[in-house]
Parts: structure tokens; C-alpha cells; sequence
């Protein structure tokens, strides 16, 4: 099986306006591209970019809320459903206008069963809008070391949520990073959710840092994901620590 890769423009590539992004990303042997909030830059650039290149806009995320302060998203924060689904629906306004297939909505700092019939509430809101605009809403436990007291935090969490809504538009974003800091034995708990997984991502553990490097062994753990959930681009989402160019060996790798 060929594997394909979609280059996550929040991490990579973060020195070039987004459009110019996009176009290193192609020029690199992408398959795709994601981002993270491309919100301050006109939607028609991005789109000529991405027509330009012949990359699909995998997907972009909720914004987070007051960042200085630490928000990490707002859609269980009780009591702040109007702030959240302005968001969502920003999300999705943007998404759709430049071909975007997801939007990750952000759950935010928050724990208990307010929190949690919250969020299901505004997913539900996701989920009319992702059915409207043939999106798909994502959403994704985050380690508790990076996203200290984040809402969702296990992939048995998050696919609990996706099943009790029972809408097909609702998927789970698996990140191999966070699964392996979080929870270990991540092709396992791959295969346990993969009917749930609308998208992969992956970066080297523990710090983040490219996927050659660190604790998994990528080369045989993305080939294992990619026999048991198909063939759609797995999203590298890593810090580079400098020139995105001088870290790109493991793509030539994974594609020769």
C-alpha cells in the first residue's frame, strides 16, 4: 500500500504566508495539507494555492478562546455555548469556502457531566452544519502533559461521545503523539476505534519533534495504520526545530 501525507501547515512551513505554505508543501511531495486557524487570511488566497498545487485542505481547527490566557477551545465549556458555536460556525463558514473536508472542534479546558452534555450539545450543532456544507466534524483526545486539564483526553472517551451521538459526521481525529504520551499501545487503540477515525496525525515522541526521531517506529506503525483503516493522507503534524526542508527525510523514506 502507497502511503500518503498531508503536511500540517500550524507546525510546518510556519515562516511563509499560508498560501506560500501550501505551495512548499506541494513542492515537497505532500499528498494534502492541513492547518490549525488560517482564520486572518482571505479565503480566496488559500483557495488559489490550493487549486494552484492540486492539494486538498484536509482540515482546520475551532479557534481556542483567549490564547494568553491558556484556552485550549470552548465547545464544553458550560455556559459559553454561544461563544462556541460563533466558532464552530466561523469554522465551518471558512472551511467550506476554501474545500476544507473537517473541522476539528475544540473541547477546551473543563471535566465533569456539565461539561460533557455541553460538548455533545455543540457537536450536535457541528454536526448540522458538517451535514449541510458534506464536512466532517473531528474531534481529539489531547495528553494531559501538553493540554493540561483538556476535556478529552483517551480515544475510549471520544469514541464513547461518537457513539451516544450516533451521527455519521461525527469522527475522531487520532493522534499517534498524543495516544503515545497519553495512553501507549497506539496501533491497538487504533484498531479498537478505527470505525470512529475520520483522520491520523502523528509526530516523534516524546517531544514532539520529527517523526524519525524518538520512540515510535513510524516506518513499520504508519504502514500497520494505513493496512487497517485505509489509504487517506496521515497528517504530519511535528515541530521541526528549524527548516522544515531539513527534516523531510522520513517522507522520501516512507514514499521511495
Amino acid at each position: 500500500m502507497t502511503l500518503r501525507f498531508s503536511a500540517n501547515l500550524g507546525f510546518l512551513w510556519t515562516e511563509l504566508p499560508l498560501p506560500e505554505a501550501i505551495r512548499a508543501a506541494a513542492r515537497a511531495g505532500c499528498d494534502a495539507v492541513d492547518c490549525h486557524w488560517p482564520y486572518a487570511v482571505p479565503a480566496a488566497q488559500v483557495t488559489m494555492a490550493l487549486e494552484e498545487t492540486g492539494l486538498p485542505l484536509l482540515g482546520l481547527n475551532t479557534v481556542r478562546g483567549d490564547v494568553e490566557a491558556g484556552a485550549q477551545g470552548l465547545s464544553a465549556l458550560p455556559g459559553r455555548q454561544e461563544e462556541a458555536r460563533a466558532a464552530i460556525a466561523q469554522a465551518f463558514d471558512y472551511g467550506a469556502a476554501i474545500g476544507a473536508g473537517a473541522v476539528h472542534v475544540m473541547a477546551g479546558k473543563a471535566e465533569g457531566t456539565a461539561a460533557k452534555a455541553t460538548f455533545e450539545e455543540n457537536l450536535a450543532y457541528a454536526c448540522d452544519l458538517a451535514a449541510a456544507k458534506g464536512m466532517t466534524a473531528l474531534i481529539e483526545p489531547l495528553n494531559p502533559r501538553d493540554a493540561p486539564g483538556y476535556f478529552l483526553r483517551t480515544q475510549e472517551q471520544a469514541a464513547e461521545i461518537v457513539e451516544a451521538l450516533g451521527r455519521p459526521e461525527l469522527k475522531i481525529m487520532f493522534d499517534c503523539y498524543h495516544v503515545q504520551v497519553a495512553q501507549g499501545d497506539v496501533l491497538r487503540r487504533f484498531e479498537a476505534v478505527r470505525a470512529h477515525v475520520g483522520h491520523v496525525q502523528f509526530a516523534g515522541a516524546p517531544a514532539r519533534g520529527r517523526p524519525d526521531e524518538g520512540e515510535v517506529a513510524y516506518a513499520r506503525l504508519l504502514p500497520a495504520i494505513a493496512a487497517a483503516g485505509g489509504d487517506a493522507p496521515m497528517g504530519a503534524e511535528y515541530k521541526p526545530g528549524g527548516p522544515t526542508e531539513d527534516t523531510l527525510g522520513w517522507l522520501e523514506a516512507m514514499t521511495r
